[in-house]
């Protein structure tokens, strides 16, 4: 799944002469967490969160001296230089970025210029989209042996029952790294059928482990 699937193209922005209070009134308008400063060629220069205005904001205990905090210009919290990315990125790539950089949100930029934006939230619907948690459906775990053409080989079971899969997923066995773990959602409420022929076909299925169903 590319960037520009799941991006969200209208972006609230400001320029970096506005002021902390332009900034306050967006941020609660549009109920969002994180404005692109940008400058007159609609390059990223700057990013705020709502967490950078609130900090600058003035405080019931604050001098009276403090009071003209809000009438500072944006660009004296913005956060620079800013990751960004890129329209034809892949999402999987971008979450790497999130993770790593512990950011919640990037810009998505061509040619410099901005054309989208994408959030934690954005991330995590669209990861319950790829897992297939979003429809009707029953999980699988398989263990198997690390091997090339092992994946293909399970399917076959699930392609005989005739079940519709919502998603595949595979992750490392931890304790031994020769064996990885399949996850597949199904779209049946009644995965016994299907368990069943895995095992029959000499699989080990570690969920769901129903009392009375041996591995």
């Amino acid at each position: 799944m590319l960037v520009e699937e799941i991006m969200n193209k209208d972006v609230i922005t400001m320029s970096p002469e506005d002021c902390i209070e332009t900034a306050l009134k967006l941020l609660n308008a549009h109920r969002i967490r994180h404005i692109p400063i940008v400058d007159q060629q609609n390059c990223v220069i700057g990013i705020v969160s709502d967490r950078d205005v609130r900090d600058a904001s003035p405080s019931i205990f604050d001098d009276p001296e403090h009071s003209d905090q809000l009438n500072h210009p944006i660009q004296s919290i913005m956060t620079t230089p800013v990751t960004t990315v890129h329209p034809l990125d892949f999402v999987e790539e971008v979450a790497g970025i999130f993770y790593e950089q512990e950011i919640a949100c990037v810009p998505v930029t061509r040619n410099d210029e901005l054309i989208g934006i994408i959030t934690e939230k954005d991330m995590l619907h669209t990861l319950i989209q790829l897992t297939g948690t979003n429809v009707q459906s029953s999980q699988i775990e398989i263990k198997v042996i690390n091997k090339p053409g092992i994946l293909p080989q399970v399917t076959q079971v699930f392609g005989k029952r005739k079940v519709n899969i919502s998603s595949v997923l595979i992750y490392p066995y931890k304790p031994d790294q020769n064996y990885k773990i399949i996850v597949v959602r199904i779209q049946t409420m009644n995965p016994l059928p299907t368990i069943n022929d895995l095992k029959v076909e000499g699989y080990e299925v570690l969920w769901p482990n129903l009392p009375g169903m041996t591995s």
